[in-house]
């Protein structure tokens, strides 16, 4: 009996101490997910990686958009009217349709012209009074607000912009600020008067062209003249590359600037697709393949997210109306729920260029606003063939003036039509009605009866969006005590 119970004991210890078989060891769920634990069939392995680094591509553009956005503008410019931190285009008779630009605006005279910190060292721009502006590093995040909203408070004033590496000394006297890339985006704009029954362009000129710009250590005479060329009237392409070429200019960029010019996250991003500073960037016969499928597929991408909308719904600027926030309740730096919104970053530089704090604070007759309309008040695509009616109340809440413009869908550009301002604003003798409100109409063709201020031409069968923009928005605005109707379409 004691012998039994002995063996029983031993092999009760030995059954415990035993390894547990592969068949009854519980088996990982990744292991089990991940093809039993083995390498994947070679066909697949390479098919995914393919994929992957076809995705990262994606990410990359959508990520670089912006900063390709003003290269696309710099070349444009420097390819039409010469380059320097002496010249400075300036649409003498406003920005029109002959520009392929993303939502310009040709209610106000444009300067825009591109510095480079690193080819001249530190560079003072003397900015005119009541300018509207501001400087961007290529990213096209603010430097610094000129104007009302700027240090200056629209008395106009020197700015030193410095190079991201300076460490030198810094006078007295300047509003000084440092960029983060060697590359600087100055873009002013200057308030017209008001003419005959329309707008004046000329003080506003004469303004810009009290513009000044040199390297703060020149003396006087080695400093180059100011070149103000008039871009008026000029066919002149400032898009940014739809083709292979987008990763060209990316890569001579990123081995251009200092390595913190570029986020952390989109250097991630550019390592995935194999672009790193001061690297070959030399992709195979295949990724290259991929990269250009990612420049014509992330487009549609960011195009189809615009057209979806939000989930959340905060691109909607009123509770029963179809116009737009562009930054959707962001900040300027495109900061949603105190994390970046990338997507709609994206989105806005699609069709449009330039983000800065004037545009988003709730600054009572100073800042500017800039709702849009992609529908009807049915929800329906506004399209280029139809007829359509905007009804704006009395009294825009726009402490300088406001304007209404229409664009195309897919970059921003102005329809290209016979009318090469597809826009009217405050300045003209639009026909009020008895309460003192506008209509404003867009079609194809201008109804019978219609005044040609209160008319924008659209291109049939194009879809096309509305622009609102108050200059010096006031309260009426913010608190939404003054709203604009939907578009309606008519039979007229």
């Amino acid at each position: 009996m004691k012998v039994k119970v002995i063996t029983s004991a031993v092999l009760l210890a030995l059954m415990v101490s035993l390894p547990a078989t592969a068949v009854d060891a519980p088996q990982s769920p990744l292991m089990k997910q991940l093809n039993n634990g083995n390498w994947l069939p070679q066909e697949e392995a390479q098919s995914l990686s393919d994929e992957l680094y076809y995705q990262d591509a994606i990410q990359a553009y959508i990520q670089t958009l912006p900063l390709l956005n003003t290269i696309g503008l710099r070349d444009g410019s420097e390819a039409a009217f010469g380059k320097g931190y002496n010249v400075l285009p300036i649409w003498k008779e406003r920005m029109d349709s002959r520009a392929v630009v993303p939502t310009p605006n040709g209610d106000v005279i444009y300067s825009m012209s591109y510095l480079d910190l690193k080819e001249t060292g530190p560079l003072v721009i003397k900015a005119p009074p009541n300018v509207i502006g501001m400087f961007t590093d290529f990213f096209q995040k603010t430097i610094t607000d000129v104007g009302a909203i700027g240090p200056d408070r629209a008395r106009g004033g020197l700015y030193l912009l410095l190079p991201p590496d300076y460490d030198g000394p810094v006078p007295q006297g300047y509003y000084a600020f440092k960029s983060s890339t060697y590359n600087v985006f100055l873009f002013f704009r200057t308030i017209m008067g008001k003419g005959d029954g329309k707008p004046d362009p000329v003080p506003a000129v004469k303004s810009a062209e009290t513009t000044r710009v040199y390297p703060l250590w020149d003396v006087e005479k080695e400093v180059k003249p100011m070149q103000f060329p008039d871009a008026s009237g000029k066919r002149v392409n400032m898009m940014y590359p739809t083709d292979a070429s987008y990763w060209q200019k990316l890569k001579t960029f990123v081995d251009y600037e200092p390595l913190t010019a570029i986020p952390e996250e989109t250097r991630s991003a550019l390592l995935s697709i194999g672009m790193v500073k001061g690297k070959p960037f030399n992709p195979t016969a295949k990724q290259q393949e991929m990269l250009k499928k990612a420049v014509e597929t992330a487009p549609r991408m960011i195009l189809a997210r615009r057209q979806v909308g939000r989930d959340d719904q905060r691109q909607l600027y009123y509770k029963d109306r179809q116009w737009e926030n562009s930054w959707a309740g962001a900040t300027a730096e495109w900061m949603q729920y105190g994390t970046l919104d990338a997507n709609q970053r994206a989105a806005f530089f699609q069709i449009a260029y330039s983000s800065a704090a004037a545009m988003v604070m709730h600054t009572t007759g100073a800042g500017s606003k800039y709702p849009y309309a992609v529908k009807d008040n049915t929800g329906k695509f506004l399209d280029g063939s139809n007829t359509y009616k905007l009804h704006l109340p009395p009294n825009p809440p726009a402490a300088l003036f406001w304007a209404v413009t229409a664009y195309n869908i897919t970059d921003g550009t102005m329809p290209e039509t016979d009318q090469l301002l597809p826009s009217t604003n405050g300045y003209y003798n639009i026909p009020k009605n008895k309460d003192g409100s506008i209509d404003l109409w867009f079609g194809p063709n201008k109804p019978e009866g219609i005044a040609d201020s209160a008319f924008i031409k659209t291109v049939s069968g194009r879809n096309f969006l509305v622009a609102l923009r108050p200059y010096g928005t006031e309260d009426g605005f913010y608190d939404q005590t003054w709203v604009p109707d939907d578009l309606v379409q008519t039979n007229k």
